[in-house]
């Protein structure tokens, strides 16, 4: 890992309180960025920023992504303050199940707001500061967006469309010098997956389905990301890169031998 390679930039990380969006605000931090957590409780954003690496220079900010208004806002405050905006990490999400026929409108509505809305938000707010330095986006997305869930209708859909997004952006901006990537993270050791993780029948079924027999570390997902926003991945544009231990290298069908 290059200890300076982030030294002058700034970096937003919506989502940044908790799970793989705290862990990407660390990385980019050890790295010399200062970065600008995104989320909507001020005490979760303060604690995670307390316990960032020494000398990093990570800044709490609230706003609720699905709110066109304030995230516009903060995007445009923090390239005035700081004078320029380099990357942008569109992580901020939520996921409520239920299928179609059991999940109601305003649920849908809620998930589409935060998964899709958000990024759209930001990275419309967002693109002229990055262009003015060849900046990049980086989105989280999911597994779950790459081929769907039984009992996920809505997070199914706003990860499913987080995916043609990320190429719709990456065509129309990529000859501007601005590169948007996405990294598709399995089952992570996070917070919102604790119900999941702690299940011993459920984590059982996920060890058999992954390669690699285990959950992501946040950690392992923000190396990646890290990587997509600096200079060794200054040719790759448009990519999705799963981070889920080779889950996606089955063709669905069961252990046979």
């Amino acid at each position: 890992m290059d200890g300076n390679r982030f030294t002058g930039k700034v970096v937003v990380v919506t989502g940044g309180g908790s799970g793989i969006g705290a862990a990407t605000a660390y990385r980019f931090g050890r790295e010399g960025a200062t970065v600008i957590t995104v989320g909507r409780t001020e005490d979760k954003l303060k604690q995670a920023a307390a316990g960032a690496p020494t000398g990093s220079t990570i800044v709490p900010r609230v706003a609720d992504v699905s709110d066109e208004s304030a995230i516009s806002t903060l995007i445009a405050d923090v390239a005035e303050e700081y004078g320029r905006l380099d990357v942008l990490v569109n992580n901020a999400a939520i996921g409520m199940a239920g299928t179609v026929e059991h999940t109601d409108t305003a649920t849908w509505r809620h998930v589409l707001a935060v998964d899709v809305d958000g990024v759209f938000f930001a990275s419309r707010a967002a693109l002229p500061h990055l262009r003015r330095v060849g900046g990049c986006i980086v989105n989280v997305g999911s597994v779950s967006g790459l081929g769907a869930d039984w009992g996920l209708a809505a997070y199914n859909t706003a990860k499913g469309a987080l995916v043609n997004l990320t190429n719709a952006m990456a065509l129309d901006h990529g000859h501007e010098g601005v590169r948007v990537n996405a990294v598709h993270p399995s089952l992570t050791r996070t917070p919102i997956a604790a119900p999941v993780i702690d299940n011993e029948d459920v984590i059982a079924a996920f060890r058999r389905r992954i390669p690699m027999q285990r959950p992501a570390e946040p950690s392992e997902v923000a190396d990646v990301i890290a990587f997509l926003a600096g200079s060794d991945a200054r040719f790759v544009n448009g990519a999705h890169i799963p981070v889920d231990g080779g889950l996606g290298a089955s063709n669905g069908q069961p252990r046979m031998f």
